[in-house]
């Protein structure tokens, strides 16, 4: 990996001497499982004389041609890159090379579908990764167009970023594709997609008067459960919300959608041609959370065809931008665009507990990071980077005003169309839409690190009038800047049995201590909401009586979005120590009940779930998980047939059960001997309760492999990957360690479902011996796997649920041993440690 690397500086190094014009990409998909044949011509301008390299990661190369000269490849290839001298004005470079296929998700992947044993091929080019595909100058700034000729299987799906072609037989049973060039793009987001696949077709009128021809994608043997229709129906609303937001038609020539195997993300923005992960097609009921965020998805990868494909950043630094605008945009268009209409309190309850926890761990770094070279941003794909840089933009928009900030966003897509940019080029237009003064704002937001807490201070009268009324603000040690923030503020009283909003104020608040006299006055109501309609980014603490009545009176307040900020601020005070594990317990317990909304059920009980595995005292935890397991279950069979929160009970019972008497139940609910009313187990269900028996030692390898082979499926082997890696022997977890440690054979979504089976254990000394053999496998694999593998490793295979002193100071001893280990690496064990050092603090608060 470390030979991989690309620094800040070479790129810009690099950007100075080449200016890239085309790209001609012939692949042969025809040459074998492990390799494909990769022929690539660059047309490029340069300094004349200089020297400089090109990108290819290859296991042969056989030929590489600059202007006619033939340069000998042991000489210039390192297999990760070619070098280049002696340029001229202009230049053609032409390299021929094996390269190879993967199965780690980066790349050109190749996946085998064990129920027909299909070949599957897609790309994955964020951050660094076309280069393994072809040989290209990797990096954002180079843009250039891209003409890709794919010789493949006739029988296959071919899929680029243009329309595809019709294919022409070169040989009995094998056809080329000969695609049109691309617009001028960055390779990151160039793409080939080949394989069976099967496709459903539509079209659109775009705002321009163009036909926009639609396709979504999926494997043979998932067709069946892709709903076609409805997702055409999203996308047809997401091009009306963007094309008349953004004042721009969409600027590519078609839009396929295509749902690939063994995915590490969510989709990619890929031009033209995005790729999902296949957990979006349903093949068993998923929670309405789960739909929902595969709206945003969808919308979020449509809002990356104008901010980072047309418009691109030029060096990773402003990542953020790019990711944090497009969750933002996808949030505002499912709000308004479809039937997801509380997509804000999603927002909430997901993307903004996110982002807190991301700020508040040691690693924590300004929204603009800086980004020496790719290691940096590869571990930049975080909370920061997503879900803080959209909270962030979104109180940007409470401030300028939404109708300004749209104005801005368009002018810069016309200013900047097909070009490449920075954080100041639409603070520019920004500022000139708005008339506000934005650079004061981009250095106290986007150029620090760390969250504010906001509090109320408030003084009564005699009879219940507010005397005073002060909004206090502080920052942690660390990172002590104080913000200004957009914000409201609201009163919610009991009316009968509802907790409603009787009165909201909007202002702006700065420094450590702001009054506001617009509530002066006013009879104290029996709850006080800062930051209602969440349009601040900032920690919130309730006052002594609002936390009062929000523990007594939670599932009675009206708005799901002010449940969600009341749900958030509690869970926020757990994790800080301020209050115990053991009331936040309670309070979930006491009013998911009622609470509507299913990412908030869902982000909550999984708050739960560390609160009693990790949180609650030592002493305690065996009995609190047991209550709060026999809760869950009750919750379950009083909830109404067929809800998703009869559902989410079900899931997360199966996640805490551990005595027999909960484990009888998961067996009975298993073999369909009970069952509850309007309660499907289907095959994924299914799946989460043998998992929950494994953990509990009532399912063995035997048992596992049969259920597999009635589901032999990639989503079946990842269970079954997870199922054994959950059985709670000494022998169970030692072969799981070996699985994936002794071997790099496993894909990524196995060597992922490795890990979270791993991590499940009832008694967690079983962990015990697996703390050095971490420690010391640390840089082997660094240093030996891919990013994401080694990601998956090390994060993965931390044995977290010891969350104890001795985990912490050998983890603390390591980091101090280690200084000369790079930095992505140390970041990710920093980070590691922060959450065992916060569960530690929380046992400690909650034991008292």
């Amino acid at each position: 990996m470390p030979g991989e690397n690309l620094t800040r500086a070479e790129a810009i190094e690099r950007a100075a001497i080449v200016s890239t014009s085309s790209y001609d990409v012939t692949l042969d998909l025809t040459t074998g499982p492990e390799t494909f044949l990769s022929t690539t011509t660059v047309r490029f301008s340069a300094t004349p004389g200089a020297s400089t390299f090109i990108d290819a990661i290859t296991r042969t190369v056989h030929s590489v041609t600059l202007n006619g000269r033939d340069l000998d490849p042991a000489t210039v290839s390192d297999g990760v890159r070619i070098q280049l001298d002696d340029l001229a004005d202009t230049n053609e470079l032409t390299i021929v090379a094996d390269a190879m296929y993967t199965n780690t998700g980066e790349g050109l992947h190749r996946f085998v579908d064990p129920v027909d044993d299909e070949v599957y091929l897609y790309s994955q080019f964020e951050v660094p990764d076309s280069r393994r595909m072809f040989a290209v100058f990797e990096q954002p700034d180079l843009k250039a167009t891209f003409s890709f000729t794919v010789t493949a299987p006739s029988y296959w799906s071919v899929v680029s970023n243009s329309p595809t072609p019709e294919p022409v037989e070169v040989r009995e049973g094998v056809s080329t594709w000969t695609f049109s060039p691309t617009p001028v793009l960055s390779s990151y987001v160039t793409a080939l997609v080949a394989g069976p696949y099967v496709s459903t077709h539509s079209e659109l009128t775009s705002s321009d008067g163009r036909t926009i021809p639609l396709g979504i994608y999926a494997r043979k043997s998932l067709s069946e459960f892709v709903d076609a229709d409805y997702i055409f129906e999203k996308t047809r609303q997401g091009f009306a919300f963007f094309e008349n937001a953004f004042g721009l038609a969409y600027p590519f020539e078609k839009y396929d959608q295509l749902f690939v195997p063994e995915f590490n993300a969510g989709a990619m923005e890929n031009a033209g041609a995005i790729t999902f992960t296949e957990t979006y097609v349903f093949r068993s009921k998923v929670t309405d959370a789960v739909k929902e965020r595969r709206v945003v998805t969808i919308l979020h990868e449509l809002a990356h065809m104008w901010f980072g494909d047309l418009v691109t950043m030029k060096w990773w630094n402003d990542l953020w931008l790019n990711e944090s605008f497009a969750e933002y945009a996808s949030t505002l268009a499912v709000a308004e665009a479809t039937e997801w209409t509380e997509a804000w309190t999603t927002f909430t309850a997901m993307e903004k507990s996110w982002a807190y926890r991301q700020d508040q761990l040691p690693s924590t770094h300004p929204i603009v990071a800086e980004i020496r070279d790719l290691e940096d941003v590869q571990v930049n794909f975080d909370g920061i980077t997503y879900a803080k840089g959209a909270s962030v933009l979104k109180q940007l928009v409470a401030w300028v005003g939404q109708e300004d900030f749209l104005a801005g966003v368009s002018a810069y897509f016309a200013k900047h169309a097909y070009g490449n940019t920075e954080l100041t080029d639409l603070l520019d237009e920004l500022e000139r839409t708005s008339g506000r003064e934005l650079r004061s704002w981009s250095k106290l937001w986007l150029e620090t690190a760390g969250v504010n807490t906001l509090r109320a201070a408030i003084e009564t009268d005699d009879d219940g009038a507010i005397a005073s009324f002060v909004v206090e603000q502080s920052a942690p040690e660390d990172y002590p800047t104080l913000r200004p923030h957009r914000l409201a503020i609201g009163f919610y009283s009991l009316e009968g049995d509802s907790l409603v909003r009787t009165h909201r104020v909007e202002i702006d608040i700065d420094g450590d201590a702001s009054p506001v006299p617009e509530l002066i006055g006013l009879t104290r109501p029996d709850l006080v909401l800062l930051n209602d309609d969440d349009l601040a980014y900032a920690k919130i603490r309730l006052d002594d009586q609002s936390l009062a009545t929000a523990i007594a009176h939670l599932s009675a307040i009206e708005n799901p979005l002010a449940r969600s900020l009341v749900w958030g601020s509690a869970w926020d005070a757990t994790r800080d120590a301020e209050t115990p594990a053991s009331d936040y317990v309670s309070l979930v317990l006491g009013n998911i009940a009622s609470e509507t909304e299913s990412t908030t059920i869902r982000t909550t009980l999984n708050q739960l779930l560390l609160a009693v595995s990790a949180y609650i005292a030592p002493e305690k935890r065996e009995a609190a998980n047991a209550a709060a397991a026999s809760a869950l279950w009750k919750l379950a069979q009083g909830a109404e047939a067929g809800s998703d929160a009869q559902f989410q009970f079900v899931k997360f019972f199966a996640a805490l059960a551990s005595t027999d008497e909960h484990l009888d139940i998961i067996e009975t609910l298993r073999d369909r001997s009970e069952t509850l009313d309007g309660l499907d187990i289907d095959t994924d269900l299914g799946w989460e309760l043998l998992i929950a028996l494994a953990a509990g030692g009532r399912a063995d390898e035997a048992v596992i492999d049969a259920e597999l082979a009635a589901d032999n499926t990639a989503t079946g082997q990842q269970s079954a990957a997870h199922a054994r890696a959950a059985i709670p022997t000494a022998e169970g977890k030692s072969a799981t360690w070996s699985s994936v440690f002794d071997s790099d054979k496993l894909p990524n979504t196995i060597v992922r479902s490795t890990g979270l089976g791993f991590q499940r254990a009832a008694d967690t000394e079983v962990l015990r011996p697996f703390v050095e053999r971490y420690f010391s496998s640390l840089g082997d694999v660094w240093e030996s796997r891919s990013y994401k593998i080694a990601e998956y490793l090390v994060a993965g295979m931390y044995p977290s649920a010891l969350a104890d002193q001795a985990l912490a100071d050998a983890t603390r001893a390591w980091l101090d041993a280690n200084p000369e280990q790079p930095s992505a690496l140390r970041r990710l064990v920093l980070e590691n440690l922060a959450g065992v050092e916060r569960a530690i603090a929380a046992q400690a608060r909650d034991a008292l």
